[in-house]
C-alpha cells in the first residue's frame, strides 16, 4: 500500500487551515484548531518554513502564514517539504541503491509510473485541497479513473441472421 507519513498528513491539514485564514497563526493555535499534537505541529511548521511554503514571524503579532498564494502551492511541494522527493521505489529516485538494478526489467516502468504520480499531484493545488466540494479534484480524479464497464441486457441485443 502506498501511504503518506503521518507528519505529511498533518502538513496538509495545517496548510489547508492556513489557506483558509487571512491572519498569521501561532503553532499552538494551529495545533488546537486542527486537533494535532502541538509538538508535531511545530515540527511540521519548521519543515514547511524550511521549504519556503510558510513564513514565520516572531513577536506579539507573529505566527505562521502561507509564503505565497494557495493556488501557487502544489500537493507535491507539501509532500516533498516533509518527506523529501516522491519515490514509489528506491530506484525511482536513487541510482545504484538496489541489489537487482542491473537485472531489473521493471526499472524503466517504475520511473514512468513515478513521473505520472508526481504529475498528478502537481496538478492539485493547496487551494483545491482547501476547498472541499469545489469539483476540481473530482474532475482530476475522473481523468485518471479506469473506464466504467457498461452492462447491456442480453435481451436488448438484436440478432441478425
Amino acid at each position: 500500500m502506498l501511504r503518506l507519513a503521518k507528519l505529511t498528513d498533518y502538513g496538509t491539514v495545517i496548510m489547508t487551515t492556513l489557506a483558509q485564514s487571512d491572519t498569521r497563526r501561532s503553532a499552538t493555535d494551529l495545533a488546537a484548531a486542527t486537533t494535532l499534537p502541538a509538538d508535531a505541529a511545530r515540527k511540521v511548521l519548521k519543515d514547511l518554513a524550511r521549504a519556503g511554503l510558510v513564513q514565520s514571524e516572531r513577536g506579539a503579532h507573529g505566527g505562521y502564514a502561507l509564503a505565497r498564494p494557495a493556488t501557487d502551492i502544489s500537493v507535491t511541494q507539501i509532500i516533498e517539504a516533509i518527506e523529501g522527493p516522491i519515490a514509489l521505489t528506491e530506484c525511482s529516485i536513487h541510482d545504484h541503491r538496489c541489489d537487482i538494478e542491473q537485472s531489473c526489467g521493471t526499472r524503466g516502468n517504475w520511473h514512468l509510473i513515478n513521473r505520472a504520480v508526481r504529475m498528478a499531484l502537481n496538478q492539485v493545488s493547496l487551494a483545491d485541497l482547501a476547498m472541499p466540494g469545489s469539483g476540481r479534484i473530482a474532475a482530476l480524479a475522473r481523468r485518471f479513473a479506469p473506464p466504467t464497464s457498461v452492462s447491456i441486457p442480453a435481451d436488448s441485443i438484436q440478432r441478425t441472421s
